[in-house]
């Protein structure tokens, strides 16, 4: 798998191919330094250790609310590897609390688990977690604190790389930021908000004539794309084409988890934090009749206060409430691009899924739906008839010559 930092340097090499190609020589030059940064930092950790240690490394850096986790990988006492990961919400927590999350968090999708975790500090409830991990790994397991020596040294290292790693994670954001801030005020400015919307969510329903309909929920935070945020929908109670009541639904199922969160006085209770973040604006992938839809959902369910509009594909017009001529902007400017952007990838998601639910319902059968047919008797039903439609016009005798009880095979009939 790789890495955080392998991740990175191909973002930056690519940056700085794309700024040389435009003549940003500046911008180039940054990204260069950048990129001989970090991989002056993986050149000094291929340190050879002693033994044949199996062990994981892992140490942290934190600089104010973010924390960055960095873990390297001992195995024949050869450091092969390292992996970062930043974590969300964990700036106020204490270190025995970040390792004591990270660890469980970490291991419980590990392919591996080593003989001995190798940490910066104490644990919470380290022998919990040691006796968690030793039922993971089949064997016994050991959480170190070295104080000195070489692991020490090590850790000291591994942390070094993190506190660089979040460093380029910080440019990286403060010039994402440079760029989605003047999108984010030019979109509040054209759609008349308060303030630039820090989180946007977009829906979308994707379905052919009813038939495997899904809504899409795709969530953008301070202008860039909140992946581990976006949700499908299956639509459970619209039968038939009928697009305006399954954008309700999925509004009304959201709005729902929304309002069951914020009945909490702490709404990290309740779990998936998409649906328990309020959204600054809600776009519509849809024109006139999909935005009245939602607004009708919106109203009903109380949060008419969000801000909401609609984007119609065919003329890129934004439709906003209480406005019977569309907002219409240049189609090169700042917010127009964000909100193409946004709807875009909304369609991207809504008809991926879509796809891949039709491609499984192409896999079922009829014979699935009937009680008593499992596996090795549908196998054997279509090896004998080679189609479904000749069963359907087989004799029931025919069918009980494979075996089939008479009762089933005529309940299999009728079925067909």
């Amino acid at each position: 798998m790789e890495g955080r930092s392998d991740v990175l340097v191909h973002e930056l090499k690519d940056r700085m191919e794309s700024s040389a190609g435009r003549l940003d020589f500046e911008n180039a030059a940054r990204y260069r330094d950048q990129l001989q940064s970090i991989e002056k930092i993986a050149d000094r950790q291929k340190v050879l250790t002693r033994g044949r240690d199996d062990e994981d490394l892992i140490a942290y850096a934190r600089t104010g609310e973010q924390v960055f986790v960095e873990v390297a990988y001992v195995r024949q006492g050869k450091m092969v590897g390292h992996d970062g990961h930043a974590l969300d919400g964990a700036g106020d927590a204490a270190e025995a609390e970040i390792l004591r999350g990270f660890l469980l968090q970490y291991y419980a999708s590990a392919t591996h688990i080593p003989r001995v975790v190798i940490v910066p500090g104490a644990v919470e409830e380290p022998n919990l977690l040691t006796g968690w991990l030793a039922e993971r790994r089949g064997g016994p397991v050991t959480i170190e604190v070295p104080q000195r020596g070489r692991k020490r040294a090590l850790v000291t290292q591994l942390a070094e790389t993190a506190k660089q790693e979040l460093e380029q994670l910080r440019i990286q954001a403060d010039y994402d930021r440079s760029r989605t801030e003047p999108m984010l005020a030019a979109l509040a400015e054209a759609l008349g908000l308060e303030a630039p919307p820090k989180r946007i969510e977009c829906y979308d329903i994707s379905n052919i004539q009813g038939d495997s309909a899904v809504g899409a929920m795709v969530v953008f935070e301070d202008g860039r794309p909140r992946n581990d945020h976006y949700r499908h929908f299956k639509i459970k109670f619209v039968p038939g084409p009928n697009d305006f009541a399954m954008l309700q639904e999925v509004l009304r199922r959201r709005l729902e988890r929304l309002e069951s969160a914020q009945r909490r006085e702490d709404a990290d209770v309740v779990g998936d934090r998409s649906f328990t973040s309020r959204p600054d604006l809600i776009l519509i992938d849809g024109g006139k009749g999909q935005l009245s839809a939602a607004l009708e959902v919106l109203e009903s369910a109380g949060y008419a206060d969000i801000p909401t509009f609609a984007l119609a594909k065919e003329h890129e017009e934004i439709f906003a409430p209480g406005r019977s001529e569309p907002i219409v902007q240049e189609r090169n400017s700042p917010g127009m691009f964000l909100v193409q952007r946004i709807r875009d990838e909304a369609h991207r998601f809504a008809i991926t899924h879509h796809r891949k639910v039709r491609a499984r319902k192409a896999l079922t059968s009829p014979l699935d739906s009937v009680e008593g047919i499992g596996p090795a008797r549908k196998r054997a039903l279509l090896r004998h008839f080679g189609s479904v439609q000749a069963i359907r016009e087989a004799a029931v005798e025919d069918i009980v010559a494979l075996g089939v009880p008479e009762r089933l095979a005529k309940r299999l009939k009728e079925t067909l």
